[in-house]
Order: C-alpha cells, then structure tokens, then sequence
C-alpha cells in the first residue's frame, strides 16, 4: 500500500544517523464502510543492521512488507526484501536478496526467480522512503530513486509541490507536501506529507488507483528515536 530510489545528495543532514520509530496509521477507503490499520517502523539489530517493516490490514487484505538495511556514510544500502500479500483473492509474494559483493541481486516475483545486476545507489521498494527523508532533510525538491519493483529496476520520480498543516488524531502537523511524478496520461495518483519538526515522518499518504478508487493512512500516534510524536492543537496556530 503504502509500499507506496534515492540518489543522495553531499549533505550534513543526510550524514546523521538514521533515528528509529514506530508509527501506526488509520486507513480508510471511499466508499468502503470499514477502516484498516497500519504500522510503520525502524529499528536497529544487533549486528548493526537496521529492519525496515510495514504492516497493513484493511477490510479483508493483509500486506507486509519488510526490509534489512545498512547505512554506509551516506548512503542507505538494501540487503533483503520480503512483500507479501494475501486477500481479495490476489495473494501474492516477492523476495529479494542483495549481494554487493558478487553485484547481483536474486529473488523470486510471482513464483518465477529472477538474478539481475545490481546498479548505484539500487533500493527496494521499502527503503527508498528512508533516502526521501533523507533528501527532504537535506532541503531537495526534485527527487529521483532507482528502485527494485518486483523483478524490474524503474525510476522512481518525486516533486515537493507544496507545505500543508496535516489534521490527525495526534494534533496538526506541519508537512511537506510531496507528489510521485508519473508519465501526463496516468491515472494512479500518490500524494505524501511529511511532518517538518518529526524528522520528516510520513503523517498522511493518499492513492488513488488506476480503477478511480482512492484509499489514504493518516497518522494515529508514533515515537521518533523514543520520543512520543505530539503535533499542535487542533484549531491552533
């Protein structure tokens, strides 16, 4: 759903260390009278990796997505990713494993295995975000990521068109208001914001699919590097 990369700039900021969270999300879908959950974190193992997980259910779906990375300087480093699906009579599953060393990445993708070449600055579709916030930290507005989607390497392209006051159940938010770029024709709509003071922490994604049908997560509570996430009263300046 949300598994709705990043070429990184020279930047102070994008030089910090990454800062764990956890965040859960409401998630609704127009014209769909039942809402789903969402849960979206960062934490680092012991081997000095980091996990990378999001977990969804809405309705009668269930979707995870779980990645392990590294941080190299600057530069966030994919190792393994899983995506899983089940429900809507469209289960499916996708796994991708990174080797740097040998310059190959493997994986299956609707039960067919693939091996293709890995590329520079190469992500998955779970930590090209963590390179977004990056970016965004680092003051970017034009934004482009190579990223591993299934068995196919494509261009992820994302504009800052904008600064919003997010409205959550957590208080209002100060965001930055980014959109995915895609081709002039394309009917698939994604819009995200990001809260400004929070490290840049996704507080409202909205999609809108190819079938018209448009579904959004917004923040319900969350904790940056420990800290409990508070946005301004509502109806306050």
């Amino acid at each position: 759903m949300m598994a709705a990369v990043l070429s990184l700039g020279s930047s102070l900021a994008l030089a910090q260390p990454f800062q764990p969270f956890t965040a859960s999300y409401a998630a609704d879908m127009k014209n769909i009278p039942v809402n789903g959950e969402a849960v979206h974190s960062l934490a680092q193992n012991t081997d000095g990796t980091w996990s990378l997980n999001f977990h969804a259910s809405m309705f009668v779906a269930r979707l995870t997505e779980e990645s392990t990375l590294r941080l190299e300087g600057e530069e966030v480093v994919p190792l393994t990713y899983r995506y899983q699906r089940k429900g809507l009579g469209r289960s499916r599953e996708t796994t991708q494993q990174f080797d740097w060393a040998n310059g190959e990445v493997r994986g299956v993708h609707k039960k067919e295995e693939f091996t293709l070449p890995t590329q520079p600055g190469l992500l998955d579709k779970t930590t090209y975000q963590l390179a977004l916030q990056r970016d965004l930290m680092a003051g970017k507005t034009e934004m482009s990521y190579l990223v591993l989607d299934g068995d196919e390497i494509e261009q992820y392209q994302f504009r800052v068109t904008g600064e919003d006051r997010v409205t959550t159940r957590n208080g209002q938010f100060d965001a930055v208001e980014v959109q995915r770029v895609r081709e002039p024709d394309a009917r698939r709509e994604t819009t995200l914001w990001f809260a400004k003071d929070w490290n840049y922490l996704l507080v409202r994604l909205s999609q809108v699919e190819t079938d018209g049908q448009h579904y959004q997560i917004v923040l319900k509570e969350a904790t940056v590097n420990g800290q409990p996430v508070a946005g301004n009263p509502i109806g306050g300046n």
